[in-house]
C-alpha cells in the first residue's frame, strides 16, 4: 500500500474510532543558488506524477533527476552499449508489455532441457535464478531468532521486546482497519440509499439535506473519504482492504513464530550447499509486484506508447527472485549477488533490508566480491525514517560507521516530488556516513505483474532510480569502472542547500547536508556530463 495513503488512512482510524552534450557546464546547484528555485505551487499533473522521477528542476520546478533533459540534450546522438542490471527482488513478471523485449537471456543456456548447460550449476537459468522454489510467505529475521529458543543469541532480548511491540501494533491496526472497514461500508449503504444508486459522485454527497441523524453522520463519513484525495468510496474500501491483507500476512506468517516458510529443501545457515531453487523467476502470485515494480523503473521500455518509461534504454533485466513476503535470508542475497556477478551483471539492484542478519559476514564478503569483480550494487536505504549512522541495517558494506568493504556500494534514500523542506520522504533513513545520495522515491509509477501499473513509494524505489542512472553512465560511457560511476553519481547530483524535515518530523529540521554523504540528489544530465570527463 502506498505509504502516504497508509498515514492518511491511519488519521482517519484516529478521527472515526474518537470520534467519527560533453560541453555543457555541470550545474552543481541550479542557477547560482538551488534554493531560489521557484516552489510549485500547483498539483502535479496527471503525466508529471507518472513521470515526475525523470523531470527537471529548473525547468518543471520538480525535483527529478534530469532523465528527460538528459535524453533530449546528451543521449539522442550517441550510440549505447548493453548493460545487463541485475535486480535481486521478489518475481519479476518477464512477460510484462513493458518489460518483455528487456529481460535478460542465458544464451549458455538451453532452456527447459533440464541440463546445466553453461556448467555454472544452475539447470535452466534462462532468465536468473529463483532461490526461493515455491516459496512465498517467511517470518522476519527477529521472530526466527526467537523461534529458534536460542536464549543465547545476544539479539534474544532485544527481537523479544520487538516482537511484543510489533505485534501489538499491527494486531490493533488490523482492529482498527475493520472498524474502519464496517463503518465506512455502513455509510456508503446508507448514502446509496438515500440517493437510490450505488455509484455516486462527491457533489451528490455534499447536497444532500437531512434531519436524520444517522444519516447525517453518514454523509460525514463519506465527505471525508473524499477530503482525503480519495476519487471514490470503492477506492477507499480497496485501500483499506489491502492494508487488512497486509496486516493479516503480518500476523499470520511474518510476526507467526511457529510458522514454518521456507520450503526449496535448504538448510539457510548451511553455506556448503548452493545450487537450489529453480528457474522461474516469475511471481507466485499477482500481489507479488515489488521486483516487476522495480524492474519498470530501471529499464521500461521507453516510447512505446505504453505505460511507464524507464530510465535507462540499453538495459538487459536479469532476475533474480530471493526475497520472499518477509525477510529475505542472508545466504539467498549472499548467493544472488555472487550468481549476478558471475553471469554478467554490471550493476546489481537490491531493493530490500532488514535490522537483524545472523549471516551478515556471508553477505558482506559478497558485496566485497562484488566490487572486486567491477560490479556496481544499488542498494535501498529502507523506510523507518531512521538515522543509519546509529542504526544498524542490512545489507550493508560495512560494520556501522566502520570501513566499507568495497567502494562499489552506494546507499539510496527516498525524495518525494515536491521541492522544498518536505522533499525528502517521511519515511526515508538517512545518515551522513552511511546514505550516500538521495532519488526520486515516492510516488513513483511503475510497471506491475499481468500487464499493469501502479504507483508505489519507498526507498524500493530511488534505489532504482540509481541504478537505472548507473546503466545509462555504464552503457554510453564504458570504459569508466564501477568505483568512478559510484563516484560520479555521488559528485555529480544536485547540491541541496535548503533545511528539510527529517522523518516526517515537522518539529525535526536540519540542513540536507546533514542527512546524506554526498549532500546532493542524483541527476541524470549531471552524471553524463561528468562521466563525459573522466578518464
Amino acid at each position: 500500500m502506498n505509504t502516504i495513503k497508509a498515514l492518511t488512512l491511519s488519521a482517519f482510524a484516529a478521527a472515526l474510532i474518537s470520534g467519527c552534450g560533453g560541453t555543457a557546464d555541470i550545474l552543481s546547484t541550479p542557477v547560482e543558488n538551488i534554493d531560489n528555485t521557484p516552489l510549485k505551487v500547483l498539483e502535479l499533473t496527471e503525466a508529471e506524477k507518472q513521470n515526475w522521477g525523470h523531470l527537471d528542476l529548473l525547468k518543471d520546478t520538480i525535483p527529478g533527476m534530469s532523465v528527460d533533459k538528459a535524453y533530449s540534450e546528451i543521449i539522442k546522438n550517441k550510440k549505447g552499449q548493453s548493460v545487463i542490471v541485475a535486480v535481486i527482488d521478489s518475481g519479476i513478471d518477464i512477460d510484462h508489455e513493458d518489460l518483455d523485449d528487456v529481460i535478460w537471456t542465458n544464451e549458455d543456456e538451453i532452456p527447459n532441457n533440464g541440463k546445466d548447460d553453461d556448467n555454472n550449476g544452475y539447470i535452466d537459468d534462462i532468465q536468473g535464478w529463483n532461490f526461493l522454489g515455491d516459496g512465498y510467505n517467511e517470518q522476519l529475521e527477529f521472530v526466527r531468532i526467537l523461534a529458534s529458543g536460542d536464549t543465547s543469541n545476544p539479539d534474544y532480548n532485544k527481537a523479544q521486546a520487538e516482537y511484543d511491540k510489533e505485534y501489538e501494533k499491527y494486531l490493533g491496526l488490523k482492529t482498527n482497519y475493520e472498524q474502519i472497514l464496517q463503518q465506512v461500508t455502513d455509510a456508503d449503504n446508507k448514502v446509496s440509499k438515500h440517493l437510490n444508486k450505488k455509484d455516486y459522485t462527491k457533489a451528490e454527497v455534499n447536497a444532500i439535506k437531512t434531519e436524520d441523524q444517522a444519516l447525517q453522520q453518514a454523509v460525514s463519513i463519506i465527505k471525508y473519504v473524499y477530503s482525503i484525495d480519495m476519487e471514490s468510496v470503492t477506492e477507499f474500501k480497496k485501500e483499506i482492504n489491502d492494508g487488512l491483507e497486509q496486516f493479516t500476512e503480518r500476523l499470520n506468517y511474518n510476526l507467526n513464530k511457529t510458522f514454518k516458510g521456507r520450503v526449496n529443501g535448504d538448510n539457510p545457515d548451511d553455506m556448503s550447499t548452493k545450487y537450489y531453487g529453480n528457474g522461474n523467476v516469475k511471481p507466485i502470485k499477482k500481489t507479488e509486484s515489488h521486483g516487476t515494480h522495480v524492474a519498470g523503473i530501471i529499464a521500461a521500455e521507453r516510447n512505446n506508447g505504453k505505460g511507464a518509461n524507464g530510465i535507462a534504454n540499453h538495459v538487459k533485466i536479469m532476475s533474480i527472485r530471493s526475497t520472499p513476503n518477509g525477510d529475505e535470508y542472508d545466504k539467498d542475497v549472499s548467493l544472488a549477488i555472487r550468481y549476478a556477478v558471475d553471469n554478467g551483471a554490471s550493476i546489481i539492484n537490491t531493493s530490500f533490508g532488514k535490522y537483524y542478519s545472523p549471516h551478515s559476514d556471508w553477505v558482506r564478503d559478497a558485496i566485497a566480491y562484488a566490487g572486486k569483480n567491477d560490479v556496481l550494487i544499488v542498494n535501498a536505504a529502507g523506510n523507518d525514517g531512521l538515522d543509519l549512522d546509529t542504526v544498524d541495517v542490512y545489507p550493508n558494506d560495512a560494520v556501522g560507521v566502520g570501513p566499507e568493504v568495497s567502494n562499489t556500494f552506494i546507499s539510496v534514500g527516498a525524495l518525494e516530488p515536491k521541492y522544498g523542506s518536505g522533499m525528502i520522504a517521511g519515511f526515508s533513513n538517512y545518515g551522513k556516513v552511511n546514505v550516500d545520495v538521495f532519488a526520486p522515491g515516492a510516488k513513483v509509477y511503475s510497471t506491475t505483474p499481468e500487464n499493469e501499473y501502479d504507483t508505489k513509494g519507498g526507498t524500493s524505489m530511488a534505489a532504482p532510480a540509481v541504478a537505472g542512472v548507473a546503466a545509462l553512465i555504464r552503457s554510453y560511457y564504458p570504459k569508466l569502472s564501477a568505483a568512478q560511476v559510484k563516484q560520479i553519481l555521488m559528485d555529480s547530483g544536485l547540491a541541496v542547500k535548503t533545511k528539510v524535515i527529517v522523518g516526517g518530523n515537522t518539529d525535526n529540521v536540519k540542513p540536507f547536508a546533514d542527512l546524506v554523504k554526498s549532500g546532493k540528489m542524483v541527476n541524470a544530465y549531471n552524471a553524463l556530463i561528468m562521466a563525459s570527463k573522466t578518464k
